[in-house]
C-alpha cells in the first residue's frame, strides 16, 4: 500500500509534464543497479569536457570563414525598416508572469532551488525586478550566469557506457539566467511577429506553427503534385551539430539586418559571448572551458536566434523555384516535376550548389551522407540523374523519417503507423507492469503521457486513410482503455471508451485536423497553411451563399479520390463545411473545441 501511494505521488507529481512521467516509468520498471558498474566508473569528467569541446572544435576549424563570410559581414545595415533599439523594462506583474510560466528546473551552480524562489516571490519580487531591468537597460548579460554545467546522458541504454561517442551532451543553465532570457524572448518576439522578420515556412519554436504544420503542408503539396500526373522530390537536408557552430560576428549582423540595433544589440552581443561549460559526472566537475561559437545550449533565447541565423537560406531556395520549410535547424526542399519529365532541372542543382556554399559561409556543416531523398510518384527512370550534393551522391529512399514521422514514397502511412502502434505498444507493457503499484488517477497520467500521446502525434496525417491501415491504432488504444479499466477480453470495448469518454482514434484525427484548420482560419496558425484556404463564394449561384462554407475543389481540379480524402487543401474545407453552421459561425477557439468534441462523441457513439 505505501509503494502504491509513493508512487501515485511521483506520478502526480509530473503530471503536467509527460516526458518528466516518461523519466519517472522508466526508472520504476528499470531501477539503476545497486553497484555502479565499474566501466562507467573509469570515465572522468575531464575526459567528457575533453571529447565534447574537441568535438566542436574541430568542426569549426573545418568550416573558416569565406569570401562569402567576409562580403556578408561588409554589408551595410539598412537605414530604413523598423528598429528594435531598447528594451522595454518589466514591472511586478510582467515578473510574476515570467515565473508562473518558468519551469521549476535547477541548476548546480543556483544558490537555491528554483522552486523555492518561485514560493518565495512574493520577498523576492522587488530584487528579481531589479536584477532583470538592470540588465536590460545597460544592455549587459551577467557573466556569471553565463556558465553552463553539461551533464553526459548515454543516447541509447544498449550503447557501449565506455565509448564517449555515445553520450550527448545535456545543458543546464543558471535559473535567474533564464528568467532575463524570457524577459527578452518575448519583446524580441513580438517585434519579429510585427515586421515579419522570421520566414514565413520556419516552425520551430514559434506559436501557432509546430512539427504537425509542417508535415500537413508537406503531404498536401506531395499529394496535390501527384493527383497532376506530376512527381516530386522531398530533401531532408542534415546539418551537423548546427547550434554549436553558429559565428557569433555572422548571428549579431543578422541580428542588426533584422532591425535589432542600439542597446538591444548590445545585449545580444554579451549574451552570446565569453561563455564556458564545465562537465559534471557522477561526483566530479571537470574544469572550465570557454565556448567559442554556437548559440547556448539549453538557453531559452537559443531556438529563436538561431531561426534568425538560418533565414535567408529558405529565401535562396525559393529563388531557384523549390519550396522550403524548415524547423529549426531541419530542413526540406520540395522540387515539384511536370507529367512526363525526362530530366532532372538544372534549377536543383544550381539550388543544391548555392545552398552548400551558403551553408559553408554561414559555417554551418551540412553532412550529406545523411540527407535524404524522397521520389513522391512515377520516377520513370530518372533516379539515376540525380546530382550528387556536396560530393556525395543523392539517392531515393523508400521511407524517410522526418520530423519524427516516417514518411513513404506513396504516403500510404503504413510505415508510420506501424512505428507508432510499435512504440505505443512497448510503454503500455510498462505501465501495466506499474498498474498494480498506481492509483487509477496515475495509470491514466501515464497512459495518457506514454501511450496516448504516441497515437496522437501528427495524427492528422492520418485523416481519410483506410481503416485497414489505422487498426493498429485502434487496437492499442482498445488495450489501454481495458488495462485502465480492467476489462476482460471478452467485454465489448465501445461501451468502455464512451465511458471513458475517449474519442476513437479515427474521430481523434479528425478533432486535430478541424481545430487545426479552425486556428488555420482565424490567424492562430501558419500562413502557409492559410493560403491554402479561402471561403466560398456562390457568384453564379441563384441560391443566398451560406455563410462560413470554405471552397471545396471539384472534380475536375481533383482527379484521385485519395486526394481528396487526404490532402488537407481539399479535406480540410470539405470537414469544416459539414459542421453545424452554429460551429462554424463561433470564433473563439475554446468553445469550438468543446463543442467539436462533443459533436464527434455524439456520432463516434451513436448518440443523435
Amino acid at each position: 500500500m505505501l509503494k502504491k501511494s509513493y508512487n501515485s505521488s511521483l506520478i502526480a507529481s509530473a503530471i503536467s509534464r509527460p516526458a518528466q512521467v516518461l523519466k519517472i516509468v522508466r526508472a520504476l520498471t528499470s531501477p539503476a543497479p545497486l553497484v555502479q558498474n565499474p566501466a562507467t566508473t573509469a570515465l572522468t569528467a575531464e575526459a567528457f569536457q575533453k571529447f565534447f569541446t574537441d568535438k566542436i572544435t574541430v568542426l569549426w576549424q573545418e568550416l573558416p570563414p569565406t569570401a562569402n563570410t567576409l562580403s556578408e559581414l561588409e554589408t551595410l545595415w539598412p537605414l530604413s525598416g523598423p528598429i528594435f533599439d531598447r528594451f522595454t523594462l518589466l514591472d511586478k506583474e510582467d515578473v510574476t508572469r515570467i515565473l508562473a510560466v518558468a519551469k521549476p528546473t535547477t541548476c548546480s551552480l543556483d544558490p537555491c532551488p528554483s522552486w523555492l524562489v518561485k514560493s518565495c516571490l512574493e520577498g523576492l519580487l522587488d530584487q528579481l525586478r531589479n536584477i532583470i531591468n538592470g540588465s536590460l537597460e545597460q544592455g549587459v548579460f551577467p557573466n556569471n550566469l553565463k556558465e553552463a554545467r553539461v551533464r553526459p546522458l548515454l543516447k541509447k541504454p544498449s550503447l557501449d557506457p565506455m565509448t564517449l561517442a555515445n553520450y550527448r551532451p545535456v545543458s543546464n543553465l543558471p535559473f535567474l539566467g533564464k528568467m532575463i532570457e524570457r524577459a527578452v524572448l518575448g519583446q524580441l518576439q513580438q517585434f519579429l511577429d510585427d515586421t515579419a522578420g522570421l520566414d514565413p515556412f520556419q516552425s520551430g519554436f514559434r506559436p501557432g506553427h509546430g512539427t504537425e504544420t509542417v508535415l500537413v503542408a508537406i503531404t498536401d503539396e506531395l499529394r496535390r503534385q501527384s493527383d497532376s500526373g506530376g512527381s516530386a522530390l522531398l530533401v531532408l537536408l542534415d546539418l551537423t551539430a548546427a547550434f554549436d557552430t553558429v559565428d557569433y560576428n555572422l548571428m549579431i549582423h543578422r541580428l542588426a539586418m533584422s532591425g535589432v540595433r542600439g542597446q538591444a544589440l548590445n545585449w545580444f552581443n554579451s549574451f552570446l559571448r565569453n561563455r564556458s561549460q564545465c562537465v559534471e559526472y557522477m561526483d566530479q566537475v571537470s574544469d572550465r572551458s570557454p565556448l567559442l561559437c554556437g548559440v547556448p545550449q539549453g538557453a531559452i533565447l537559443s531556438p529563436l536566434l538561431f531561426n534568425i541565423y538560418v533565414r535567408p537560406l529558405a529565401s535562396l531556395a525559393r529563388s531557384f523555384g523549390l519550396d522550403c520549410y524548415q524547423y529549426a535547424d531541419d530542413t526540406q526542399l520540395l522540387l515539384r516535376l511536370e507529367p512526363g519529365a525526362t530530366s532532372i532541372p538544372d534549377n536543383f542543382t544550381l539550388c543544391l550548389e548555392a545552398l552548400s556554399n551558403w551553408l559553408r559561409a554561414s559555417r554551418l556543416k551540412v553532412n550529406p551522407a545523411k540527407t535524404e531523398i524522397l521520389w513522391h510518384g512515377r520516377s520513370t527512370g530518372l533516379t539515376h540523374l540525380l546530382p550528387t550534393f556536396d560530393g556525395a551522391a543523392l539517392s531515393p529512399s523508400p521511407t524517410v523519417k522526418s520530423l519524427g514521422v516516417v514518411l513513404d514514397s506513396q504516403l500510404t502511412m503504413e510505415a508510420q503507423v506501424a512505428a507508432a502502434s510499435k512504440q505505443a505498444f512497448y510503454h503500455l507493457r510498462q505501465a501495466r507492469q506499474l498498474a498494480p503499484y498506481l492509483s487509477d488517477e496515475a495509470l491514466a497520467t501515464v497512459i495518457h503521457a506514454m501511450v496516448t500521446s504516441r497515437l496522437d502525434y501528427c495524427n492528422a496525417l492520418y485523416v481519410g486513410l483506410p481503416m485497414s491501415t489505422t487498426r493498429k491504432l485502434r487496437i492499442v488504444q482498445n488495450a489501454a482503455a481495458r488495462l485502465l479499466t480492467r476489462t476482460p477480453m471478452k467485454c465489448q470495448i465501445t461501451p468502455v471508451l464512451q465511458h471513458l469518454h475517449w474519442l476513437p482514434t479515427d474521430y481523434r484525427g479528425l478533432y486535430k485536423m478541424l481545430v487545426l484548420t479552425f486556428k488555420t482560419l482565424y490567424g492562430q496558425g501558419p500562413s502557409y497553411l492559410r493560403d491554402r484556404l479561402s471561403f466560398s463564394h456562390h457568384r453564379r449561384s441563384q441560391r443566398p451563399p451560406q455563410r462560413d462554407l470554405l471552397y471545396v475543389p471539384g472534380p475536375r481540379e481533383v482527379l484521385l479520390e485519395r486526394t481528396r480524402c487526404r490532402a488537407f487543401s481539399i479535406s480540410a474545407p470539405a470537414l469544416l463545411n459539414a459542421l453545424p453552421p452554429y460551429m462554424r459561425a463561433m470564433r473563439e477557439l475554446g468553445p469550438f473545441t468543446l463543442a467539436l468534441k462533443t459533436w464527434l462523441f455524439t456520432r463516434a457513439f451513436n448518440l443523435f
